[in-house]
């Protein structure tokens, strides 16, 4: 038996797709929401889905109360934003009936302005998503990741992809950056973790070679080269914002 774990907070616009690639998948949907003041939670009543309301705290946090709602002790935890592609609903329905792992990695496609990204960092983007809830949980801050106790244990990986439609704009884009960047900042800062001179003028430009050029970004066409232009961008925000945090503590 397979729950299917959702968190959201105002994802009218993407949670009913979401749902529908789930017809077949799951034995239950569990969406925790924070206090959403549009339809969302309306929508993933419509499609069976039993909504929960949670103070978020965190994603990590918040995942990992969403696993412990769930019925059953296997998980796939999935973004408002996110859907299965058939290759992957496939591979699911296979494994969940005689899994040999206990937790597994599933590829992320993420859609860039109406352009699926194929190349560079953004691709194959493993998130370990499928799992035993008894045997791990969501651990981190800015980018969490779900972790085995057992660090003796392997993964498996299945075929097919998520489908993430995250940026449907290039304002899109920017808006996270603001927000991934300040959060990055904080945390650097609480870790006592310093940005040299040297790592702000050539870190971004290091990244999008690494992205772009080495990593075949470039193959993505038009879309592939913004991307990495404004992920390269991303890294120089970040930074910048690091040093100002140290700066301004000294003061």
């Amino acid at each position: 038996m397979l729950s299917v774990v959702i968190i959201s907070y105002n994802e009218e616009q993407n949670i009913g797709r979401c749902l529908q690639a789930l017809a077949g998948v799951a034995d239950e949907i569990v969406v925790l929401d924070s206090a959403s003041t549009d339809r969302t939670c309306a929508i993933a009543e419509q499609y069976g889905a039993r909504v929960l309301q949670h103070p978020f705290e965190g994603f990590a946090e918040q995942k990992n109360f969403a696993a412990q709602a769930a019925s059953h002790d296997w998980v796939l935890s999935l973004d408002a934003d996110e859907i299965l592609g058939e290759e992957l609903r496939t591979a699911i329905q296979k494994v969940r009936s005689k899994p040999i792992f206990d937790a597994y990695f599933l590829k992320r496609q993420t859609n860039f302005c109406g352009t699926f990204i194929k190349h560079g960092s953004w691709y194959p983007d493993k998130q370990c998503r499928l799992w035993d809830k008894t045997k791990g949980n969501w651990q981190g801050t800015i980018h969490e990741k779900w972790r085995l106790y057992d660090k003796s244990k392997k993964y498996g990986t299945l075929s097919g992809d998520i489908l993430h439609y995250s940026f449907n704009s290039i304002s899109d884009y920017m808006n996270m950056t603001e927000r991934y960047t300040t959060l990055s900042a904080e945390e650097a800062f609480a870790k006592g973790k310093k940005v040299s001179l040297f790592k702000l003028i050539l870190g971004p430009k290091i990244k999008f070679f690494q992205d772009y050029i080495l990593r075949l970004g470039f193959l993505d066409g038009y879309a592939g080269y913004v991307a990495y232009r404004l992920a390269a961008n991303m890294a120089f925000v970040k930074y910048s914002k690091i040093r100002a945090k140290f700066k301004n503590h000294k003061r």
